[in-house]
């Protein structure tokens, strides 16, 4: 079974945090992302929240909700980033159940609108995104693609149906 978790509320916070790390990170960061999700939120109405997609209880998949990405427009708030599913576990749509667990957050905490920035081209705009501009990455100087989600009704929110097994969220906002 899998189920979205805030990484405070997994069982090994320290596992959460290499997982993430792990997707993301690099040989010379790592205390940069420990720091940054032990600082994060889980129950205040604050933001950084990190999340983990738990399949039973093993970690197959992350994602966060901060308050700026490392691209030009730090205007916008607040951002989905690291979105990551296990390759194992792709193909079941997954990446968009994250995505909208985050937005749907976003929404809780009184953000009309949630931010997204990529390289891809077509998968954002499945689920709802817009694409608006493009920002630059702060660390290649390379346009990069902006997405936005409008968060007005959340039940727009897409979440696409998982027909090959059973899913729950558990939102600890």
């Amino acid at each position: 079974m899998y189920r979205i978790i805030n990484f405070k509320q997994h069982h090994n916070p320290d596992e959460a945090i290499r997982y993430y790390h792990g997707q993301w990170g690099g040989p010379d960061n790592f205390a940069f992302f420990d720091d940054a999700m032990r600082h994060a939120s889980d129950s205040a109405p604050h933001l950084p929240r990190f999340y983990v997609l738990l399949k039973d209880e093993r970690i197959v998949g992350c994602c966060g909700l901060i308050s700026a990405d490392f691209v030009s427009r730090g205007d916008l708030s607040p951002w989905i980033c690291g979105i990551f599913v296990d390759p194992s576990e792709r193909g079941q749509q997954l990446g968009s159940r994250l995505i909208a667990h985050a937005a749907r957050d976003a929404a809780a905490l009184g953000f009309a609108a949630a931010y997204i920035n990529t390289d891809h081209d077509g998968y954002y705009e499945r689920y709802g995104w817009q694409r608006i501009e493009d920002g630059y990455d702060l660390f290649s100087g390379q346009p990069t693609r902006i997405y936005r989600l409008a968060l007005a009704d959340t039940s727009q929110i897409p979440t696409p149906p998982i027909s090959t097994q059973p899913f729950h969220t558990i939102s600890h906002n």
